[in-house]
């Protein structure tokens, strides 16, 4: 049950305002959302005025741009496939492409296509070193701005999940070839006795790299290159939200999410596995590595209406999307998009 904490009034303003807290399950939530005023209930003004459908084509128009890469206009048929042993591994925007062409001991030049690392080049480690060479003298180009984001964190590179992989690359670098990355991501709820659902909600760091300041998943990480998906669970609670061991274990796995996009620092082909964590009523997510800054419990339709804002991670937002979708809380009858939203959570790489 949503419960309003404090409330004040401006003498100046026409509307009552409130503080954005709230008690869920005895759990108080300093929730803000920026650039939003809210009025008495404590919902944002707009909130009342938007109909579902506004809600829909919002979650239509995530999902288009989170699958950029396969939308006309894209520049996938600019691009070169990236291989290795004949093996589609990614692809290379046609800027990148021309810059691997200094490099002809490691890359041949593209043909048919595609490019390939030389045939020399015949094993993971000499692959990964050659590779990491050259990436590190691209370092000091400033049209690649992905590289300033250099993290010494290893993906590995293969043409699916279940293969063997075929080399490592630098995480900051992977966006560049277009290679495949995996991540872990859990959602965190509670349920109350009468079975109303609420969720736990990260806001990320303002010190992040990427997507600082907005809304999150409880916990979430990329896959490392030897690493396992239940073991980076595990870590990124731990880590991110000082979640234990054994609560962190009870994480049930659900889904993948997957989508393609593009912008301006190259191709990112996602995958993300999804857990499912229902957290004890009495348990409170802690700031751990400083990755996040605070934690919020929700109720399950505050954090739908959230998901229509700028104030989510994209791909995060697709997370808590499938969660409403497998928990029923969207449905085919009273969603007129319903299919286009499950398709685009679930895109081949």
């Amino acid at each position: 049950m949503l419960v309003r904490s404090t409330c004040c009034v401006h003498e100046e303003e026409e509307e009552e305002e409130v503080d954005r807290r709230w008690v869920v399950d005895g759990v108080q939530s300093d929730w803000d959302v920026p650039g939003q005023k809210c009025v008495t209930g404590g919902l944002p003004t707009h909130w009342f005025n938007m109909a579902n459908a506004a809600w829909s084509e919002k979650m239509v128009k995530l999902l288009s741009r989170m699958n950029n890469f396969y939308s006309a206009g894209s520049c996938r048929v600019s691009c070169c496939r990236f291989e290795i042993d004949k093996a589609q591994v990614g692809w290379i925007p046609p800027h990148v492409a021309a810059l691997l062409t200094r490099y002809p001991d490691v890359f041949s030049p593209p043909q048919g296509g595609a490019v390939t690392l030389c045939q020399s080049l015949d094993s993971y480690g000499r692959r990964s070193e050659a590779v990491d060479a050259v990436l590190q003298s691209l370092r000091q180009e400033a049209s690649l701005s992905c590289l300033r984001g250099w993290r010494d964190e290893k993906y590995s590179v293969m043409p699916t999940f279940s293969d063997p992989p075929l080399m490592w690359m630098e995480r900051a670098a992977t966006s560049l070839f277009g290679v495949k990355r995996y991540g872990v991501h859990i959602n965190g709820y509670t349920v109350s006795d009468s079975g109303e659902v609420s969720m736990w909600l990260a806001r990320r760091s303002q010190t992040k790299q990427t997507h600082p300041g907005v809304l999150d998943n409880v916990a979430a990480g990329g896959v490392s290159a030897g690493v396992g998906i239940k073991y980076t669970l595990v870590k990124e609670c731990q880590e991110e939200a000082c979640i234990p061991a054994a609560i962190a274990n009870k994480a049930r796995p659900v889904t993948t999410i997957s989508y393609t996009y593009e912008d301006e620092e190259g191709v990112f082909a996602e995958s993300q596995f999804v857990y499912d964590l229902e957290l004890p009523r009495e348990f409170k997510p802690r700031v751990g590595d400083g990755e996040v800054q605070d934690f919020y419990l929700l109720p399950i339709d505050k954090v739908k209406e959230l998901l229509a804002t700028d104030d989510f991670k994209p791909n995060s937002a697709m997370v808590v999307l499938d969660f409403l979708i497998r928990h029923s809380f969207i449905e085919p009858d009273t969603e007129p998009h319903y299919q286009e939203l499950v398709a685009g959570l679930h895109r081949t790489l």
